[in-house]
């Protein structure tokens, strides 16, 4: 029994997307295996998923989860998330003011990141707002975030926008202003993997996302292109915390501060995985061209207010089912 407790103690257990897999391994997992002479498993899945397997568990099985923030507020409302103490995170100081506390005590941010638009210039004309998503040359083109995503409730903020009104006060307008765009949906993806597919197969030219997915979107397609859009892009930070029943904390905490460092940082961001948080990160301008970097591009970006979106989640769902179909 002793062997075994001390063998349950040896191996951190992560949750966490999956995306990026061969990379985030051989950057994190293998170099921290061999730093702290343990074992690391896997639970992946989507944000939702995820989350909701660790609630239903009670915050327990999993010892650190890497959320975006709209999903890991859900988390701390929940009461499932330890907060965290940051003497123990040496890195911690490096960051962006952004990402060292940005929710009130719990964990911090390991990248900052932007959500907005991408097209294939090479089939469509330029893309400079987000009211160029309802163009009627964009039929048949467009793959929209799924509700249950991190990106598809800020759609609905930007529907409401387009509609003229607050989508959180006025959800019939927002979402008739949806309906409208349903013509130029081809599908909407559930993980930024199945977007990248969508777009290789040339099913879609343009779509809604996150970054982190435009280094694989131009390796499939040279000519996607980043939007420049003038009413600007969303900022969304990638959480990482210890739930409530993580069985080992100490080594929760050294793998965080381990994600935070300046090295795995540098990494990360060479080869295109997540934008650098940490302030010593030196990118080259071809380097640092896919990314939110920088104090001046972090200070530009469009900030959520996850309270409310949250509040207004179910309600969202239903009528974006209601549309879009399960």
């Amino acid at each position: 029994m002793a062997t075994t407790a001390a063998a349950r103690a040896e191996t951190l257990v992560v949750s966490w997307w999956g995306y990026n897999g061969e990379k985030l391994n051989a950057n994190i997992i293998e170099p921290f295996k061999e730093k702290c002479g343990c074992d690391v498993i896997f639970e992946t899945g989507n944000n939702s998923d995820r989350l909701g397997k660790l609630t239903a568990r009670g915050g327990k099985g999993v010892d650190v989860i890497f959320l975006t923030d709209s999903y890991s507020q859900v988390g701390i409302e929940s009461g499932i998330f330890q907060k965290i103490d940051r003497s123990k995170l040496s890195n911690i100081g490096e960051l962006y003011e952004i990402a060292q506390d940005p929710q009130g005590g719990y964990g911090p941010a390991y990248t900052v990141g932007r959500i907005g638009i991408v097209y294939d210039s090479a089939k469509v004309d330029q893309i400079t707002s987000w009211g160029d998503l309802w163009r009627e040359d964009l039929a048949g083109q467009i793959s929209l975030p799924n509700i249950t995503t991190t990106a598809g409730p800020m759609f609905v903020v930007q529907a409401g926008k387009q509609a003229g009104v607050d989508a959180y006060e006025d959800a019939d307008a927002t979402f008739a202003k949806i309906e409208e765009i349903k013509p130029n949906v081809v599908k909407n993806y559930n993980t930024g993997s199945e977007m990248v597919n969508l777009a290789s197969t040339g099913e879609i030219t343009v779509t809604m996302t996150q970054d982190f997915t435009l280094r694989s979107l131009k390796e499939a397609i040279p000519t996607m292109t980043w939007a420049e859009l003038e009413d600007g892009d969303i900022a969304v930070l990638n959480t990482l915390n210890i739930p409530t029943g993580a069985e080992n904390v100490e080594l929760a905490y050294q793998f965080i501060d381990f994600v935070l460092s300046k090295e795995v940082q540098q990494l990360e961001a060479e080869q295109g995985v997540d934008a650098p948080i940490n302030t010593r990160v030196e990118l080259t301008p071809e380097q640092a061209a896919n990314w939110t970097y920088g104090q001046e591009e972090i200070d530009a970006l469009n900030t959520m207010d996850y309270a409310k979106m949250n509040a207004a989640k179910s309600d969202w769902i239903d009528r974006w089912n209601e549309i879009f179909g399960m």
